[in-house]
């Protein structure tokens, strides 16, 4: 019997020869993990056997570069993919880690519940722990600060993580509040806002969360941004990132001169309605940015000048107000039905 085919999507992997950071099909079966240079291609670059590897995550070997899990082989080989959010990344390492102990077992591979404790187990849960400081009603809240004649919106201060740690009973004290903070800074949930907690942050030490007022951090998905200390055309490129974010994940792109299609990671925002390409092998400087208010996206068959190998369905144009086309292309149907329909909704209501 072939091995039931469990998950499939796009990831960044490390290369085991040179150190460069490439876009791949993923492919997860029951025992084993592939990977493609395209997701059209018949045959993979690669196999990862699963039969008595172990999994890291997170895993924190390449410094800035975050959301990053490692799969080490029976016979001590590593292998490390990087995801473009966190519930992708989560996903991935949930099935992965239960097709392993499934074949420990010998057992057929079958989904857990997803339920779980909002208490933290004694393998502490950054990710359920994020979640919890994002709550709305209950969680750490955003502001709207000015610190060294800057304004910055969405954010909130080392002390006040703290504070709230403690008193949501996720620790006894500040040094094991710190500890947890910390944490969620380098594995990248927090990200470091004004100069004083970026220096924490880059200094090494212990704890690189500053337990200070005037330390000044943002979730990593919220719409942070920062005005008033550049030029007026600095500030307007800030407020296209202000919105919140709606969806994200990779697509491919047909460029618009060469016509060749690449893997590009994509985060949708509202008010104002934007969305923004980014190379996921690379950094946090968005590629290009596509503005929807008043555009136009629809399903389509085919693309114009593409060429026969890249036609694999599950294609859709945005045509903005001035009338530029952009072609996509999701990884399955149901992708595509989704992206669709959250750039639409962001297309009529963002400004």
């Amino acid at each position: 019997m072939e091995p039931q085919q469990i998950k499939e999507g796009y990831l960044v992997k490390k290369g085991t020869v040179l150190n460069s950071w490439k876009a791949v099909w993923v492919v997860l079966s029951e025992d084993g993990v592939e990977f493609y240079k395209k997701k059209t291609d018949r045959s993979p670059k690669g196999m990862i056997p699963l039969k008595g590897a172990t999994l890291t995550s997170p895993c924190q070997d390449f410094g800035k570069r975050t959301l990053v899990f490692k799969v080490t082989t029976e016979k001590k080989q590593d292998h490390f993919f990087q995801a473009t959010h966190m519930e992708e990344r989560e996903s991935w390492v949930k099935d992965i880690k239960r097709a392993i102990t499934c074949l420990q077992g010998g057992k057929k591979f079958a989904r857990k519940s997803t339920r779980r404790s909002i208490r933290l187990p004694d393998t502490i849960n950054l990710n359920e722990l994020y979640m919890l400081m994002k709550d709305q009603d209950d969680g750490v809240k955003e502001l709207k600060l000015e610190k060294e004649k800057r304004m910055f919106n969405h954010c909130f201060t080392g002390t006040t993580v703290v504070d709230w740690l403690i008193s949501k009973e996720k620790a006894r004290n500040r040094p094991e509040a710190l500890m947890l903070a910390t944490g969620l800074l380098n594995e990248g949930f927090l990200q470091p806002a004004g100069d004083l907690s970026k220096e924490g942050a880059e200094s090494g030490a212990q704890s690189s969360l500053l337990d200070e007022p005037d330390a000044l951090y943002y979730f990593a998905d919220s719409g942070f941004f920062c005005e008033g200390y550049s030029s007026d055309e600095d500030v307007l490129i800030k407020e296209e990132f202000r919105g919140n974010i709606i969806k994200q994940g990779c697509l491919l792109k047909q460029g618009h001169r060469r016509k060749n299609w690449k893997v590009r990671k994509f985060i949708l925002r509202d008010d104002p309605a934007y969305i923004h390409y980014y190379d996921p092998t690379k950094g946090d400087d968005p590629l290009g940015s596509i503005h929807l208010r008043g555009s136009v996206v629809t399903a389509v068959e085919f693309v114009p000048d593409a060429k026969r190998y890249d036609i694999d369905g599950n294609l859709f144009e945005i045509i903005t107000s001035d009338e530029t086309h952009y072609f996509l292309q999701a990884a399955a149907a149901e992708e595509r039905k989704e992206w669709i329909k959250a750039i639409q909704a962001v297309s009529k209501s963002g400004k």
